[in-house]
């Protein structure tokens, strides 16, 4: 199916807003999204009048408006992923003090939808709602691992292996070694692939049927994470972490 113009240009202007909470001038708002300023200007009209977004009267700087909040109502209080997983992962941030992601796959993309922040200082620049590669983040290693024959090659088809650092799996003969790995282990790790100077390890949920329906990691500065740290205490609380969640799933394991 083709998309219709206008509405792929309004979604498009509410995802560059999205990285602006204190908003953006409607010059800079035409430049990020490459439309002329008539153009943009006609679009914000109609999310304005439908309250998907906002404008300061001070600045003239438009942001998204509570509208969105709305639309997601149902996706952040009813997801019983979310609430099944948030007890097991807060108890383990509390344990470790690092940050932690819960994450789904999404169209071949890995989609945060909850993040517990550790009390320490970290630069990440992950939130909830924000996608990332499935090929470069522990992760999304996950995910894959959990795929039949059909959904790996439909998720892997379309990758472009970029290298975001020099230690990124750049190739799917590579991958597909990496997630063979990632199935016998039952962990999986973003060594310094995704962010410089960030490791990550990650762990599966499953439910009630044993099949991986979202991914959690640990994630952290890589003098904090080391690797020594990681086998000598993540892996066993990451493992011990997922199998609780699992069983909140309906999982027997």
């Amino acid at each position: 199916m083709s998309n219709v113009q206008s509405l792929e240009r309004a979604l498009t202007l509410l995802n560059i807003m999205s990285d602006y909470p204190d908003g953006i001038q409607i010059s800079r708002l035409a430049e990020k999204a490459g439309l002329s300023k008539s153009t943009i200007h006609r679009l914000l009209g109609t999310l304005l009048n439908m309250k998907y977004v906002t404008q300061d009267p001070k600045t003239e700087k438009y942001r998204l408006g509570y509208q969105v909040l709305y639309l997601s109502r149902n996706i952040t209080a009813n997801n019983g992923l979310i609430s099944a997983a948030r007890p097991f992962l807060e108890a383990l941030c509390e344990d470790i003090n690092e940050t932690i992601h819960l994450c789904v796959e999404d169209n071949a993309e890995v989609v945060y939808i909850d993040k517990i922040e550790s009390s320490q200082t970290i630069r990440m620049y992950s939130r909830i709602g924000s996608r990332n590669p499935m090929y470069c983040t522990g992760v999304g290693k996950i995910l894959l691992s959990g795929m039949d024959e059909d959904e790996f090659k439909q998720a892997t088809a379309s990758i472009d292996f970029v290298k975001r650092t020099a230690k990124t799996i750049d190739s799917l003969e590579e991958l597909k070694k990496e997630i063979d790995l990632v199935k016998q282990q039952n962990y999986a790790l973003d060594n310094i692939e995704n962010e410089e100077g960030i490791r990550c390890i990650a762990a599966p949920i499953r439910d009630f049927s044993g099949r991986i329906v979202a991914s959690f990691s640990v994630s952290g500065p890589v003098h904090r994470i080391t690797m020594e740290r990681i086998h000598d205490e993540l892996i066993r609380k990451m493992r011990e972490t997922s199998k609780n969640i699992s069983r909140q799933l309906g999982c027997q394991i």
